[in-house]
């Protein structure tokens, strides 16, 4: 006969048990309601939640202390706004070495630079910190102020670092922002907990070592939301790097830098050895070395390997190492599909063929600002249709002759607002992304016509883009690396500029 187990024993066992059952039956209860509750559009506060990344993202990063804090470093280089706050909690550990950077030349010239900077982290074994983006366009012709966006928000950042073998960390992560209104990808609520902490920087600048007439580092409203700022004023404490950093030693006006400079001046020798009397920051007046464990550069869109604007090459470092694996957020990726089947006139329950889905060629027109570069009037400078249309007939026939693949969706997406522009494009039995009738922005956002455009300028077997477009030269890496696509560039700025 079994001897009878002990009744306190066991009633303290089954205690256990059931304690820990409720617990865990709680937290999955709350984080379900959590998940239950997040919603499928963009909501009035303008701060994203994706479902899509929830389980992917870390809330505390193992190359951090922990979550964001009001001083990502406590140390007496800050200025507490707050008595509250908690300004001497450092967010960044000891054994780990960071890099980051800045945005402020235009979206797709920023994506270019946080390309350069996540391959600079790879070259120094840096732990990059990657901004948001700044709506230095977006906000163009806006009624209302346009928030910035992460980086996350639009792309699948836990597949790029998977891919790269390399941990990525957003701002977000790392310190508590002055900005309430951010187009936000977060796991917890800071909606209510802004910045009151202001930190001090020693940064690189290299606008200002590549060309002697730059007296200022490049601009940026970035570090502002991060009070690393204070009303635009910054608080980071300026080097001038020295001149060898540039790529093209024998032009002044060339502007720029060479990637392995930028890695030499991450090593604690090099870096000894350039050291200039920093400028002073504004704020707090302190003169500060460009910090050794936060390597940080005020842009990094000019630089390169070999050549200037070496981006456009296919054997572009930034391109090849980092950005072909950068993928949109799958987010972004369902929209893009939805919304690429309103441009193909589908019905919402319609099955999409593979042909209508991933068999189209997309054009891309890029007017807008390109227009204070022509020298003669705009139906003179710009390409007409007729010469983007010839363009999309010779990808027709190679995706034909050496695909095999017969293409007649055509997807054009464009910054023109002219009426008789989109009517003519009718004429060509082109397919419009119209984000007007679909309310785009009223459901989304302002930045959302640009990413959904772009996304589905990725999609494309073919690809037809204008010249000196950073957005076009994007679309056509993506085409080419993902969708092993057809690409041609249409020139423009006189009279038969395209003509061949």
């Amino acid at each position: 006969m079994h001897k009878p187990r002990n009744p306190p024993t066991f009633l303290r066992r089954f205690n256990l048990r059931l304690l820990f059952a409720a617990v865990l039956l709680s937290c999955v209860g709350y984080y379900a309601g959590r998940l239950s509750t997040l919603p499928s559009d963009l909501p009035s506060s303008n701060v994203l939640v994706h479902k899509a990344e929830i389980q992917e993202l870390e809330a505390r990063p193992v190359h951090l202390n922990g979550l964001p804090t009001q001083a990502f470093r406590g140390t007496s280089r800050t200025l507490s706004l707050s008595p509250q706050s908690d300004w001497n909690v450092d967010n960044l550990r000891d054994d780990v070495q960071y890099i980051t950077s800045w945005p402020g030349t235009g979206y797709t010239n920023d994506l270019i630079g946080y390309m350069h900077l996540i391959y600079l982290a790879l070259l120094t074994e840096r732990v990059p910190i990657v901004p948001f983006f700044t709506p230095t366009h977006v906000s163009y012709k806006s009624p209302n102020p346009v928030p910035p966006i992460d980086f996350g928000v639009m792309f699948d950042v836990p597949r790029l670092s998977k891919a790269l073998g390399i941990p990525i960390l957003e701002w977000w992560q790392v310190k508590v922002r002055a900005y309430p209104n951010l187009v936000a990808l977060r796991l917890y609520d800071t909606q209510d907990k802004n910045s009151t902490t202001l930190d001090s920087l020693g940064c690189w600048s290299i606008w200002k070592g590549v060309r002697p007439t730059h007296k200022d580092p490049h601009p940026s409203t970035a570090p502002g939301i991060l009070h690393l700022v204070l009303t635009f004023l910054s608080d980071i404490s300026w080097t001038t790097p020295p001149s060898w950093i540039k790529l093209v030693k024998e032009d002044p006006n060339e502007p720029h830098a060479k990637f392995t400079s930028l890695m030499a001046l991450s090593f604690p020798d090099m870096r000894k050895k350039n050291l200039r009397t920093p400028t002073p920051s504004p704020r707090l007046k302190l003169s500060l070395p460009p910090d050794e464990q936060l390597m940080c550069l005020d842009h990094m869109y000019w630089v390169a390997n070999v050549v200037p604007h070496e981006y456009m090459e296919e054997f572009s470092t930034g391109w090849r190492l980092v950005g072909k694996h950068l993928h949109w957020n799958p987010r972004v990726e369902a929209l893009a599909r939805e919304y690429t089947r309103q441009s193909l006139g589908l019905l919402e329950n319609e099955a999409i063929p593979p042909i209508s889905l991933t068999q189209y060629i997309a054009v891309h027109v890029r007017h807008g600002d390109f227009g204070a570069w022509c020298t003669r009037p705009l139906n003179e400078c710009f390409a007409p249709l007729s010469a983007y249309a010839l363009r999309v007939d010779e990808v027709k026939e190679e995706l034909k002759t050496k695909k095999g693949i017969s293409v007649e969706h055509v997807i054009l997406t464009s910054d023109e607002t002219d009426g008789a522009f989109w009517e003519e494009a009718k004429g060509f039995g082109w397919h419009r992304v119209d984000h007007d009738r679909g309310r785009t922005i009223e459901k989304y956002g302002r930045w959302y016509p640009l990413i959904l455009d772009a996304a589905i300028q990725s999609g494309g077997v073919g690809m037809v883009g204008s010249k000196l477009s950073t957005v076009s030269l994007i679309a056509a890496h993506r085409v080419r690396a993902w969708q092993g696509g057809v690409v041609r560039i249409v020139k423009w700025g006189k009279p038969g500029a395209d003509d061949h």
